[in-house]
């Protein structure tokens, strides 16, 4: 079954070559395109999407604040931030509001389809720049950053893949270690963290406020 896209850009130059790129797919199917989230929530309840591209500078609604009425209208909606603002306090506000991807304008069409794929699979897509600025920040001060999250050396090389956006699958097939082995790192690493999800730990990450 075709993975069904709801796209919110108010470039129309832009929301036609969306239109077209994904007519040539048949992974995925965009089932709707508007200029603004206005009505987000009417329409993401009537049309049930499975992925949200979303814009971030609109005119009518800042795409952030969109967010969270996505997501209360289908908590299950995967949204992944498509702009061209590569900045870390955008990117820091949108996972936080509740973002599960935060991917630039530049990005090819193959990885723009590699992004959808990878957020249904539960990782957090993040195009190449924005993953460098974050495992920058992470690796900024390696040692201090350990010993302030209690995180073991397989720990912080669990997380530091899932800062690139990699799925639990995928990390357990880059360490080498079974899906169970990744996914109870991931547990502790939440745990140590004080959060609940992946984006959530990305998103401390960022922030640079995490205490033990």
């Amino acid at each position: 079954m075709a993975i069904k896209i709801i796209v919110f850009e108010d470039n129309e130059k832009l929301r036609i070559s969306l239109k077209a790129l994904f007519e040539y797919n048949d992974e995925f199917e965009l089932i709707g395109a508007y200029e603004d989230p206005i009505d987000a929530k009417k329409i993401i309840k009537k049309e049930r999407p499975d992925v949200v591209l979303l814009d971030i500078d609109m005119p009518k609604m800042n795409g952030i604040t969109a967010i969270p009425i996505i997501k209360e209208a289908n908590p299950l909606v995967s949204i992944i931030m498509y702009t061209q603002f590569g900045d870390e306090d955008r990117l820091f506000e949108s996972l936080c509001a509740g973002a599960d991807g935060y991917i630039l304008k530049n990005i090819s069409p193959l990885k723009l389809f590699d992004a959808i794929l990878e957020v249904q699979k539960g990782g957090v897509p993040l195009s190449p720049e924005v993953a460098k600025k974050m495992l920058h920040f992470f690796q900024h001060d390696k040692k201090k950053s350990k010993e302030r999250f209690g995180l073991t050396e397989r720990e912080s090389e669990v997380l530091q893949l899932l800062v690139k956006g990699y799925s639990i699958k995928s990390i357990a097939s880059k360490l080498n270690i079974s899906y169970d082995t990744s996914r109870s790192h991931l547990r502790n690493i939440y745990h140590k963290l004080h959060v609940t999800c992946g984006k959530e730990a990305i998103a401390k990450v960022l922030s640079g406020k995490i205490q033990l």
